[in-house]
């Protein structure tokens, strides 16, 4: 029997050869040409963070501190800290994928203020710039979580330059949310309802509500802070009459929340991989899209298990540990729906579904664990223990990022009209799935055990579980290498994408690879609901005027007598 092969002829011109140069480039209002410049800024995060995780690693390898002192071993967490969290994990999928798809997806031809986009980008890079000259200049040590007084009075660190550094940052998520709501709200194509959007694009517009009303609170934090470091003003400092626990209430009140806006746009991803490489209308529709908006919700009353072990009474954190366990209902929703979704699915095991397998059982091995630290009895044992660090990281990390690798190949084809390796992508989707669980799992072992986080010397009696972390490591490290390889490879010599090259659903997939500069020929019409798996040519995209002439009668009358 002879095979086919499907030729595939790209668009003369999209997108990416639109126009040339540099100017082109740093001057665009192209959502598409915007997530590109977003990708590379935070692919040097990723790797500038990376090298810190690695320096923590080598250090932690054997007992005695070795490698380098302990105040070097506090910058590096630091800075990694910082570095990944508010420059990399944060941004990552909204301001990536986020921009090149959610016009795309709603059938708009851009979000609805480009220029705002692109100034949310040059943002983004003025506080990085910041918080590199601080890394330059010798680092910070206070921990990523600044806590006070030691961060307000005593840090010798540059926490001013950082602190401004992540000021000027939260300025860009907070015009990306706004242009996500006002575009969602007003450019949607005709016949995109509310519930018939992808579950992607619920996920990033609970996760812009996050962004609107929680990133404020830190950025005043963050002045407060300031003031009192410089000025000497009384807000955290006992000292001056302040309050250090006044300082955790704020810093939480957004970075708990900001876990959110890291897993929230990483779950629209997975719901778009289940039910496009399952084939199956996504189980729960309505239940999955409302558990976005109730996660948005939720996430901002559980602050306070961050403070147990602080000075608030203990009837406050009996209230927020119950809102704690209740703000798993709507994430077990979602991985249960999914689960469901699977069930007699025709599942294809490409690259983007391994990612979206891992995630799942980060997510649930990480969402299980964060029910351990809600419990005060629990949180109270391994509080400030390598339990609470193997938590985080396989929620932010390992749910986030191997959302974030799945999108990045599942989408691909369509950022870049070129298909990558399959092979050398499945392969790196086991290398990573092998190196993050060797490298975290051991650190659940060493929290129980009592080992302290932030530690640069520790008890021999810990140095096996190390061991194991730091060659965990070391595989992550080459897991994360090989795509940045092969997808650089595959812009050039990889084949040519058809439009739609997973029969996927999803407006983005009816146009051409890569879109065109204004995303459709046509603007089109969405009459079929979401994920709606039934015979492509009772789903065609039509124009508006394709329409009318279906629907009116020569008199100017519609059909259904309207």
């Amino acid at each position: 029997m002879e095979s086919v092969v499907e030729v595939v002829v790209p668009p003369r011109t999209h997108y990416v050869n639109a126009t040339y140069g540099v100017k082109s480039w740093l001057l665009t209002t192209d959502h598409k040409r915007i997530a590109l410049l977003y990708l590379a800024s935070v692919t040097f995060f990723f790797f500038l963070g990376g090298l810190f995780a690695v320096l923590i690693r080598l250090e932690l390898l054997t007992p005695q501190g070795d490698l380098v002192q302990a105040e070097t071993y506090n910058r590096l967490f630091t800075m990694h800290g910082v570095v990944m969290v508010f420059f990399f994990l944060i941004p990552a999928i909204p301001a990536v994928l986020g921009n090149f798809l959610v016009p795309l997806m709603i059938g708009a031809k851009d979000l609805a203020f480009p220029k705002l986009n692109l100034l949310s980008w040059y943002i983004y890079i003025a506080g990085a710039s910041f918080t590199v000259l601080a890394i330059v200049l010798g680092g910070v040590d206070t921990g990523w979580t600044f806590y006070t007084p030691y961060s307000s009075t005593y840090s010798n660190g540059n926490v001013i330059l950082s602190g401004i550094g992540i000021f000027i940052t939260g300025f860009s998520s907070i015009l990306t949310g706004l242009n996500f709501i006002v575009t969602i709200h007003t450019m949607r194509a005709p016949g995109l309802t509310w519930f018939r959007l992808p579950l992607f694009i619920w996920s990033h517009y609970a996760t812009s509500l996050i962004m609107i009303l929680g990133t404020p609170v830190i950025a005043v934090t963050v002045l407060l802070l300031a003031l009192e470091r410089l000025v000497h003003i009384g807000i955290f400092d006992p000292a001056l009459g302040g309050d250090p626990v006044l300082f955790q209430h704020l810093f939480w009140f957004y970075s708990h929340p900001a876990v959110y806006i890291m897993v929230l746009p990483a779950m629209g991803v997975i719901s778009e991989l289940i039910a496009n490489m399952a084939r199956k209308n996504i189980f729960g529709y309505k239940f999955v899209a409302m558990a976005s908006i109730a996660i948005a919700v939720f996430g901002f009353l559980v602050w306070g298990h961050h403070l147990f072990v602080s000075t608030q009474s203990v009837y406050a954190g009996m209230v927020f540990s119950v809102l704690s366990y209740a703000v798993g209902i709507p994430s077990a929703v979602k991985v249960f729906n999914w689960t469901a979704t699977l069930y007699k699915g025709s599942i294809s095991y490409d690259t983007p579904m391994l990612y979206a397998f891992g995630f799942i059982g980060f997510f649930i091995i990480g969402g299980m664990t964060g029910l351990f630290l809600a419990a005060l009895g629990i949180d109270i044992h391994v509080h400030d223990t390598y339990f609470v660090v193997a938590h985080f990281h396989y929620i932010m990390v390992g749910g986030t990022i191997m959302a974030y690798m799945g999108g990045l190949h599942y989408w691909w084809p369509k950022i870049t009209g070129r298909m990558y390796p399959e092979a050398w992508a499945r392969f790196a989707a086991l290398v990573i799935f092998v190196g993050f669980n060797l490298t975290f799992f051991p650190q659940f072992l060493l929290g129980y055990m009592g080992m302290p986080r932030r530690y640069y010397a520790y008890s021999s009696e810990f140095q096996v579980l190390n061991v194991m972390s730091s060659a965990g490591a070391s595989i992550l490290g080459m897991g994360y290498l090989i795509p940045m390889i092969y997808l650089i490879w595959s812009m050039r010599y990889g084949r040519h994408a058809p439009p739609n090259p997973w029969g996927a659903f999803g407006l983005e997939w009816t146009t051409a690879s890569p879109p065109p500069t204004q995303n459709f020929e046509k603007t089109p019409v969405v009459t079929w609901e979401a994920y709606e798996f039934r015979p492509r040519e009772e789903m065609d995209v039509v124009s508006v005027r394709d329409v009318l002439d279906q629907t009116l009668r020569p008199g100017g009358v519609r059909d259904d007598g309207g």
